[in-house]
């Protein structure tokens, strides 16, 4: 009799984590996933606190700077990034076969490949900076700021996607806390080092150096994640079971399978990345044809202030944190859906996804209330211009009633990511934002004059439309035959 090598396995031992209640299987991999993702969005959207403390119209301009900034560095490493979910998907199948050398090979291929084209995709974002700022914001001084700022957080690009690449192949193998302390660690020097470098710091000699400091801090916190997720794969606990940085086990063809199933993602990112840019350039479009007259109190000498784009920006700072919440719920869907793939068992990986989908319209729908709520104070949190709080109320609230709407869109996308169904995510996004998301915005903001509320009108007709159609593909059931 043939002897059966020692990492194959026939799936559904001991190791894998969808045994047990399903609500209590998601919700105890959706915890650390969800603190992790959230601690680590805090990163970016801290600089929006700290900058409503700059004097105005600095304050403004590094408000409305920063929300391009984020999409451009979001175009280029975020779909770096979607290198984990092929990472993630593979790495959950072989470890519920229980193949552990084979889970800890994803991650070897995955990090190769996020570390050799991060070098070129951050050669890139430098060339394509200048021309896509001028294009999203039309004002020179938040140009100024925006390359500032992006001059030092696009050299943080191949840290991104590597520490996806990691966090990846702990999420798959059920490890989700894993990116959670990493998160933590990141965000806690990224706060010193913004208090030190925006503000200045006369005892060590550190000038003011306003939002270029808010992406030096970036940059370095972003690196010192990457590092602590490393130090947790060279723990024995995972380097003697996976062996996750034995380099022979490269592999070209391991790396184009999982690239291949990670295309989808990234292009799927780069079309959502493209439809928030316009999405936002509708919104700096408005600050070009707003009346005269709508200058902030605050602004010393009548300096305008780019109102619609700053409230904009202090809208997706808020809901951002949220739609984190949604999506690392999702990840941590695509890990059991992957996972009961890998045992076989594609029922109870479609149960999974809708006891997810379940729990997310009861936590996202209480988060989207306090929201609603509670949407003057978060406000006058984050943003000292009292023209960006008013103008900020009403969409903000309209948001946070589709919260929960938006939580089964996003669910249901990592769903399928986790079953392998990446091309179809694909369509729908490109679809949904250019059918829907931007011409909706255009016309019910700029031609029909509703301004900033109408352009965040079509932001919730795309999340209804996204939900509806991910809830149908999923319902389908032809994710369950894809073999990884």
């Amino acid at each position: 009799m043939a002897q059966v090598p020692a990492d194959a396995g026939l799936g559904g031992g001991k190791n894998v984590v969808t045994s047990g209640p399903r609500s209590r299987a998601v919700l105890r991999l959706a915890a650390p996933t969800v603190g992790a993702m959230l601690t680590q969005s805090i990163v970016n959207e801290i600089d929006i606190v700290f900058f409503a403390h700059l004097p105005c119209p600095e304050s403004s301009n590094a408000q409305a700077a920063l929300l391009p900034s984020l999409i451009i560095l979001w175009a280029f490493g975020g779909s770096l990034s979607a290198i984990s979910v092929g990472t993630q998907a593979f790495t959950g199948r072989r470890f519920a076969e229980e193949r552990f050398g084979a889970a800890g090979a994803v991650l070897v291929n995955a990090a190769i490949f996020a570390a050799t084209a991060g070098i070129l995709f951050t050669a890139l974002s430098f060339l394509s900076m200048g021309p896509i700022i001028r294009a999203v914001a039309p004002s020179p001084a938040v140009r100024e700021a925006a390359q500032a700022y992006l001059q030092w957080r696009l050299l943080g690009i191949t840290s991104m996607a590597v520490t996806f690449a990691f966090k990846a192949f702990f999420d798959g193998i059920g490890k989700t806390h894993v990116h959670l302390v990493a998160s933590i660690v990141m965000n806690l020097i990224n706060v010193l080092l913004c208090l030190l470098l925006i503000f200045g710091n006369d005892a060590f000699g550190i000038p003011k150096m306003g939002i270029e400091g808010a992406g030096i801090a970036g940059f370095i916190s972003t690196w010192v994640g990457l590092a602590v997720m490393i130090v947790y794969a060279l723990l024995p606990a995972y380097r003697n079971k996976y062996r996750p940085f034995l380099v022979r086990k490269f592999d070209r063809a391991l790396t184009w399978s999982i690239v291949r199933l990670s295309i989808p993602s990234a292009v799927a990112t780069l079309v959502i990345m493209t439809g928030v840019m316009l999405f936002v350039g509708i919104a700096f479009k408005l600050d070009e044809v707003m009346p005269l007259g709508t200058v902030s109190p605050l602004c010393p000498g009548g300096n305008a202030e780019p109102v619609n784009g700053a409230a904009t920006t202090v809208i997706v700072g808020v809901l951002k944190l949220t739609f984190t919440a949604c999506l690392a719920f999702g990840t941590s869907t695509a890990t059991l859906v992957s996972q009961s793939l890998g045992e076989k068992d594609p029922d109870k990986a479609e149960a999974f996804g809708w006891t997810s989908v379940k729990l997310g319209l009861l936590i996202f729908g209480s988060i989207g209330l306090l929201e609603v709520i509670f949407a003057k104070k978060i406000l006058g949190f984050v943003s000292h211009s009292v023209l960006v709080q008013q103008t900020a109320l009403l969409p903000m609230q309209i948001m946070g009633v589709a919260t929960p709407v938006i939580g089964v869109g996003m669910i249901l996308v990592e769903a399928l990511f986790g079953a392998g169904n990446t091309r179809f995510v694909m369509i729908a996004q490109l679809c949904l934002h250019f059918g829907v998301l931007v011409p909706l915005a255009w016309l019910l903001g700029i031609s029909l004059n509703f301004g900033l509320t109408g352009i965040w009108g079509g932001a919730v007709v795309y999340a209804v439309c996204l939900a509806a159609t991910m809830s149908y593909k999923f319902r389908s059931g032809d994710w369950k035959t894809i073999r990884l």
